[in-house]
């Protein structure tokens, strides 16, 4: 009897990638940090669209939205050939109040301008939406006082290079508001001094952010007594417990405030310097609108 050999024929099934994600949270106000968090199979690779231009191909990145409006999240999930899509909708609503984003090298700051000065607000505004402090720098810093910036001289400056007299050609009248002071994170106008400048008229585009120090009650009498003033009890607590440059107060106008990224002003603030405390490496800005 003959040996009946059967061949059964092998089938290689190449299963394609799965994919699948979640985004937590879904919505919320600008700016936004987004989680993504990757659920998909057999993938070997992913691209991100964030529906803002922006990307990524980290298996589960986070992304910020700084804009309000909806947004179209896809993934795609790739092997070799082979990839699959899914999408999920982000919704960002605008903030309840005025917020600009500052970028530099150290970190991001994310700051409140306030209603209570809407020239220098809206001043602001109008420079950041031009592009008018992309790429400039923070040109003079002192640890323990401020760090400025907003000199259009300092875009592209040579190293070495004395910067702070540089400005949009025009200046804006003071906002002094007694609720409205130095404590460490303030933003506020620089200007030229009272010898040339009695109505102390703000920069029309340089501005510091307070980096300060703390303040004893001891200390803030002797301010008092030397200027005439008296703090609030808000006032002291802040410059005793936070920290600022209170003999500022009611002769530059503050205008905004960090709300979020203290520890970048830290960073700046620790910056080696040159004699005209500028730091020895350049500290660029850019500016973004919160909408």
């Amino acid at each position: 009897m003959r040996n009946i050999i059967l061949f059964f024929p092998i089938f290689l099934v190449a299963c394609g990638p799965i994919a699948d994600f979640t985004v937590e949270p879904p919505e919320g106000q600008a700016p936004l940090e987004v989680q993504m968090e990757n659920h998909s199979a057999r993938a070997d690779s992913y691209v991100w669209t964030f529906g803002d231009g922006g990307q990524s191909e980290e298996e589960s990145p986070a992304h910020t939205y700084v804009h309000s409006g909806r947004y179209e999240v896809k993934l795609e999930a790739r092997k070799g050939r082979k990839s699959k899509t899914v999408q999920q909708e982000i919704f960002v609503q605008a903030p309840e109040t005025c917020l600009v984003l500052m970028q530099t090298p150290y970190g991001d700051m994310l700051i409140e301008l306030y209603d209570a000065t809407p020239l220098h607000r809206d001043n602001f505004l109008k420079l950041a939406e031009e592009g008018f402090y992309d790429s400039l720098l923070f040109h003079r810093v002192i640890e323990g006082f401020m760090i400025q910036g907003g000199d259009p001289q300092s875009r592209h400056a040579r190293p070495g290079q004395q910067l702070g007299t540089g400005g949009p050609g025009y200046t804006v009248p003071a906002e002094f508001r007694d609720t409205l002071f130095h404590v460490k994170g303030a933003l506020a106008a620089a200007r030229q001094g009272d010898a040339v400048n009695p109505e102390k008229r703000s920069s029309g585009s340089q501005f510091y952010i307070v980096h300060g120090r703390k303040f004893s009650d001891e200390e803030l009498d002797r301010i008092e007594a030397q200027m005439g003033m008296r703090f609030t009890p808000e006032q002291r607590e802040a410059y005793k417990t936070i920290g600022g440059a209170p003999f500022l107060d009611g002769n530059y106008t503050v205008f905004g405030r960090v709300i979020s990224g203290l520890d970048v002003i830290d960073k700046i603030a620790a910056q080696a310097t040159d004699g005209n405390n500028r730091p020895r490496e350049d500290v660029w800005m850019r500016v973004v609108v919160i909408r």
